[in-house]
Order: C-alpha cells, then sequence, then structure tokens
C-alpha cells in the first residue's frame, strides 16, 4: 500500500536495532525505523526464501537462468531430468538438483524442447511457468519454520486474481500441471494458487552474474510499504543474491519504510495503472495526489493551443479526470491522454532496446525520440527524463563519442541533461539514490573536461578554474558516497571505487594548482 498508515497499530512482535514491524487494518504489516536513521544507513539484509525464473519467462537454464540453449547447435540438457541446463555445473546446482530435477525424474515429465523452441511464445513458455511456484511449495515442506513465520501470511490477493484472466492460464500452466503431470496432489489447489499470488506480488527482479534476470522473495524487505518516493533503496548481489536495503534520507525514529514497487520515473497516469494492475492497490502517495508531481511535472503536457500553458489532470487520483490548460480554455479527456502516453512509450521501450554496444545508434535513435516529442511533452516530463538517464550514461561510452573525442558542444549538452535529470531526481529519488549517485558521477567528468579546455583558450584564469574544479570534485564526491554502499560485485559498486580514486587524484591537482 501507498498511503501513510493509519488507525491504531500493534507491533507483531518483530523488532531490531534498526526496525520495528507493526500491523493494522488498513495497511495489513510494514516497517517503521527503531531510532533515528541516518541517510545511507543499513536497515537488513536478507538472503532470498526462494529465486527462480520469472513468470511469463524466455526458455533459461534453470540454474543460471541464462537465455537457452546457449548456442544453435548445443541444445544442453540436465542428464537426470531432461530439462534445460547450460552445463554440467548448473545440472549440478542445489537450486535445480534439490528441488524440480528430483520431482520431474519420479513423475517422469520431460521437457518439450521443440514445443518451447517453435512456438511464437510471446507470453513465456507455458512449461517453464510451473517452477518457481514448485520451488516456493517445495522449500515449505523443507523450511517450515520460516515458511509459517515469514511467508504464509503473505499478501496473496486470492479473491482479487480469481477475476483476472491470468488465473486461468495459471490454473492451466501451473496448479493443473503440478498436480497432474507432476503427481503432487499433495498440494492443494489454493495452496499452488496462493504461492503463484505471494510470488506474483512480493518478488523482486534480480540480475545474475551473467546478466539475466530472474525473481526472487525476501520476506522481510517485501513488508515495506509502497511510496512513489521512496526513502529507502535495496541493492542485490549478482552472486548469492543477497538484498541490502538501506535508507536513502535521514528517518525520524518511529518513521514508516517506503520501497517502490514500480519505475519511479513513469508519469502517474501509468504509475498507477502498473500498480493497480500488478500490485491490486491505487496509490495515493503525496506524489501521485498532486497533478504536478510535487512540481517536477513528469506528468505534465504542453498545450498546443497557446505559448505558455502546461496541460494538467484535473485529478490526477482519478483516470478519467479531465486535463486542463493553465493559461487557456484548452483541456482533453483522460482517455486521450492515455492513449498519446501508450504510443509514446511504446517508441520510448523500442529505442531503450538498443543498448551501447550498438555503438552510435543507441544515441541518435534515442535524441530522435527526445526531439520529436519535445514539444508535446514538458521538458521534465518522465519519458524525456528516462530517455536522459539513458543518454547520460551513454554519451563518453559508446563508439563515436568516448569521452575524449566529445567536442564541447557535446559536453556542454551532457552536462545539462545530467543537470536536468537531477532536477527531478532531487524530488522524487531523493538522498542517496542509486540513480542521483550515477548522475553525478557522470556530471563530473564533463564539468572537468570544459572547463580544461576554456582554461587552455585562455577563457578563463586559473583562479576560476579552480573553483570549477572544486565544483566537479564535490559532485565526484556525493558520487563516490553513495555509490560505495553499493555492493562491490556490481557494475555501481565497481563505479563507486573508481569514483572514490578519481576523486583522490582530482583532489591533488587542486592542491598543486
Amino acid at each position: 500500500m501507498s498511503q501513510k498508515s493509519l488507525g491504531e497499530s500493534t507491533p507483531t512482535g518483530k523488532s531490531t536495532a534498526t526496525y520495528k514491524i507493526l500491523q493494522n487494518d488498513k495497511v495489513g504489516r510494514y516497517m517503521v525505523a527503531s531510532k533515528e536513521l541516518e541517510a545511507g544507513e543499513e536497515i537488513v539484509t536478507e538472503m532470498p526464501f526462494v529465486v527462480g525464473p520469472k513468470a511469463f519467462t524466455y526458455p533459461l537454464c534453470l540454474s543460471c537462468y541464462a537465455t537457452w540453449p546457449p548456442s544453435l547447435s548445443a541444445k544442453p540438457l540436465c542428464s537426470k531430468c531432461g530439462w534445460p541446463v547450460c552445463s554440467e555445473e548448473c545440472e549440478n546446482q542445489p537450486q535445480h538438483k534439490d528441488y524440480e530435477c528430483q520431482v520431474f525424474v519420479q513423475a517422469n515429465e520431460k521437457f518439450n524442447v521443440q514445443a518451447a523452441l517453435e512456438e511464437a511464445n510471446e507470453n513465456g513458455v507455458p512449461q517453464l511457468e510451473c517452477i518457481t511456484p514448485l520451488r516456493l511449495l517445495l522449500e515449505s515442506e523443507r523450511n517450515p519454520e520460516r515458511w509459517n513465520d515469514e511467508i504464509k501470511n503473505m499478501e496473496a490477493h486470492n479473491k482479487i486474481r480469481s477475476q483476472k484472466k491470468h488465473w486461468q492460464s495459471n490454473q492451466i500452466n501451473i496448479v493443473d500441471y503440478i498436480r497432474k503431470q507432476l503427481k503432487l496432489d499433495r498440494f492443494s489447489e489454493e495452496q499452488i494458487h496462493t504461492a503463484c499470488g505471494i510470488l506474483e506480488i512480493n518478488t523482486f527482479e534480480i540480475r545474475t552474474a551473467k546478466g539475466c534476470s530472474a525473481r526472487a522473495l525476501y520476506p522481510t524487505v517485501a513488508l515495506m510499504n509502497h511510496s512513489c518516493i521512496s526513502n529507502t533503496c535495496h541493492s542485490i548481489s549478482p552472486t548469492d543474491y543477497r538484498v541490502r536495503l538501506r535508507t536513502t534520507l535521514k528517518i525520524p525514529a518511529g518513521g514508516e519504510l517506503y520501497g517502490s514497487y514500480t519505475h519511479s520515473l513513469l508519469p502517474t497516469l501509468l504509475r498507477r495503472e502498473h500498480l493497480l494492475e500488478g500490485k491490486y492497490f491505487a496509490c495515493a502517495c503525496s506524489r501521485c495526489s498532486d497533478p504536478t508531481e510535487l512540481g517536477t511535472h513528469v506528468s505534465s503536457l504542453k498545450c498546443n493551443k497557446c505559448d505558455n500553458g502546461i496541460v494538467l489532470s484535473l485529478d490526477s487520483l482519478d483516470p478519467d479526470s479531465s486535463w486542463k490548460c493553465t493559461h487557456c480554455e484548452f483541456t482533453t479527456s483522460g482517455s486521450a491522454v492515455r492513449k498519446v502516453l501508450h504510443i509514446i512509450q511504446a517508441e520510448v521501450d523500442a529505442v531503450e532496446t538498443i543498448s551501447g554496444a550498438d555503438g552510435a545508434d543507441a544515441i541518435q535513435e534515442r535524441e530522435t525520440v527526445v526531439k520529436k516529442y519535445r514539444s508535446v511533452l514538458h521538458p521534465r516530463h518522465g519519458f524525456l527524463t528516462m530517455l536522459r538517464h539513458s543518454l547520460t550514461q551513454m554519451y563518453g561510452r559508446v563508439d563515436e563519442y568516448l569521452l575524449d573525442d566529445l567536442p564541447d558542444v557535446v559536453l556542454e549538452h551532457k552536462i545539462d541533461i545530467c543537470r536536468l535529470l537531477l532536477q527531478v531526481l532531487d524530488v522524487i529519488e531523493p538522498g542517496y539514490s542509486r540513480i542521483r549517485g550515477m548522475t553525478l558521477y557522470e556530471l563530473h567528468a564533463p564539468l572537468l573536461f570544459v572547463a580544461k579546455t576554456q582554461w587552455n583558450a585562455g577563457v578563463i584564469d586559473e583562479a576560476v578554474l579552480k573553483s570549477k574544479m572544486i565544483e566537479a570534485a564535490n559532485i565526484l564526491k556525493e558520487a563516490a558516497l553513495i555509490l560505495c554502499l553499493e555492493p562491490p560485485d556490481t557494475p555501481e559498486g565497481q563505479i563507486g571505487i573508481v569514483a572514490k580514486e578519481s576523486l583522490a587524484q582530482l583532489e591533488e591537482s587542486i592542491k598543486s594548482l
């Protein structure tokens, strides 16, 4: 839930030096700070109860979650159960060997390679849908104490989910498959549907060491309520999937701890749609309740009928509300705005799949979409902000756009987009958030490069050069502080280490001026 917890709250018994679990009728269980917590303080660290493929998954290795088959010629299968793994090493990993492998062997149920590779499978491979729910059910038998204490009472929303189309496909691909094909009728239909619901609502996406994605269930971290401006962030190690939850802001004793269940840069209409469809609640946090999104204008449109008008929803908590210009009489319907947003989102999603490895195209395609919608969207709109976020990471790192090759005009452009991005992030991802840390890191280098060029050209004197270097050092210092909170086996953690070394060198250079 996103609302502030209201009504009488009772402790549930779980309490540590950093957090307490409380419970009330309105939002169920939630987390508050046991004491005043500083920004960047670790709240809890935990290992997952279960890890497995995401729903609607592509064919993958059941151990490392890499795309399967590894090559067109090799289609490796587990020698015991005949299901996809990418090597003998993966076959013998406990997450596969000790769970579904034994079940498939006993039921003599083989993986249908042809069906998995031949079908369109735009909704994933039906046969793989059972894996993670099955692992959760098997773990509930192996670890009954943790299951009863931490998992059993997690929200599954069976009543609402039973009305959805997806319930029926779960019935066929998971419930019937586990009970009939896998001969595990000791699990009731309700138990299996509940396992599906617990996973759907409470799991976190994880990245593996190979850069693939899967999902994991963290019982404590999942207790946090949602807010579209969270005061915590979590990092997950790609090697052992341990999660570390930490504060991004200072939190007073008794202050509620919030996480975010959705993409923070999406406009309100789409964030609330995503939360309602995927998490079954209507968010009414301070950001969703304000048509200007706390002055960031992440949802605002430009009026094409007058010069300075901004088109805002009259009631941002009502998806069908009219939208009106702030300067003229222009109005439009919520459904028309939604249609426009879905069209633009499809274009943004398409260019966001072009990676830096594709070279200059990755930058040019994004810049084209930014230009195309500049006259439609507010300069700080969520879609433009998303594209800028990618561009800040790409200018200086992509072929033809490496930092040493960038002319001043492009360096200035990178500085501008970093600053525009920070105007939004300082409000919606404030404090020690990973995305702010990365953006600050991306900002410091072009500032230094431009200052150096200006000094070499005699445009600025040594005193101005020094002040510009100090500005860049302060930005780099905050970036290093934030990114060094990330696990060292993550890309951001690695950049944190580099940032710290760069800062030491920069401070030496400033001293020698």
